[in-house]
């Protein structure tokens, strides 16, 4: 008698290839899905917002809404704002948000690194560390206000303080993390301790300290609005400012706005470095989920 035939499945008959086109166009389908549902919600809540404040049903001189809050950007845009004009503002904010944030990030993943992987040093500057991040950080700006003025040193120290323990903690248990079969290998192969440090715990920490990364701007650009806030000549947190003393609650949205576009835009910036920099690392088949 003849033999049977067996009947293959479609899919396993399909290449290789062709399965990752199909997950990869299911990937960007649903990306587009996600992009479209967050546009719509956003769109659906100003315009609930906008209907709210015109029908009085929520008092529009506390809580403005979406139409004098774009008024009010374009209007610093096209005319400026009573410290100059509004590239300008935002650019000293940046700058401080910037500084301050290369510092701390920089102090953070120096110490973090050291500590861990030096156990006496941590032994010693753990509870001094521990302390210190006890602190609620924000009232420290007004004691940076009068030690180094209206400048951008305050600002800058203000993000510094904001910035420095999220990325130090990080890179303390990135360096703490490091799998101890490779930190063995290499000292089986000769390598020194700066040789180990710098060529096996530094990159198995480098994941971590990314993380990092995405949460500490925002806290630089807080800490740069916080002292404008308190003392200074330029910046957006003065614009927040003059637009609280004036009880104008559209120009207080307008700065928050301005302030969400540029974390956005530092956000976009830092994923597309990580993206680059962690290539080898296998992506989600499910699109992230």
């Amino acid at each position: 008698m003849p033999p049977e035939s067996v009947t293959v499945p479609v899919a396993a008959e399909r290449p290789a290839g062709e399965r990752g086109a199909a997950r990869a166009r299911a990937a960007r389908k649903r990306r587009v899905l996600v992009l479209l549902t967050r546009v719509l919600l956003l769109a659906a809540l100003l315009a609930l917002w906008e209907a709210l404040s015109r029908a009085k049903a929520i008092d529009p001189f506390n809580f403005s809404m979406p139409s004098d809050i774009w008024d009010q950007i374009w209007q610093w845009t096209a005319h400026g704002t009573p410290q100059g004009s509004l590239g300008e503002q935002i650019w000293v904010t940046l700058q401080e948000a910037l500084l301050g944030w290369g510092i701390g990030v920089a102090c953070g993943v120096v110490l973090g690194i050291a500590l861990g992987r030096v156990p006496f040093l941590a032994d010693v500057l753990g509870p001094f560390i521990k302390v210190l991040n006890a602190l609620p950080r924000i009232v420290l700006a007004p004691l940076f206000l009068i030690w180094f003025g209206l400048g951008p040193a305050s600002k800058v120290a203000s993000a510094v303080v904001l910035v420095f323990f999220p990325v130090f903690f990080n890179a303390f248990q990135g360096a703490r993390e490091v799998d101890r079969n490779l930190v063995a290998n290499a000292r089986i192969l000769g390598a020194s301790h700066r040789r180990v440090t710098l060529q096996v715990v530094v990159p198995s920490a480098t994941s971590w300290i990314f993380t990092s990364l995405h949460v500490s701007f925002g806290f630089a650009l807080i800490g740069a609005i916080v002292g404008e806030y308190i003392g200074a000549s330029q910046g957006v947190g003065l614009l927040v400012s003059g637009s609280q003393g004036t009880f104008n609650t559209a120009g207080v949205y307008a700065a928050m706005v301005i302030l969400a576009v540029v974390a956005l835009l530092a956000e976009a910036v830092l994923t597309f470095a990580e993206k680059r920099l962690f290539r080898w690392k296998p992506q989600n088949r499910d699109g992230g989920r």
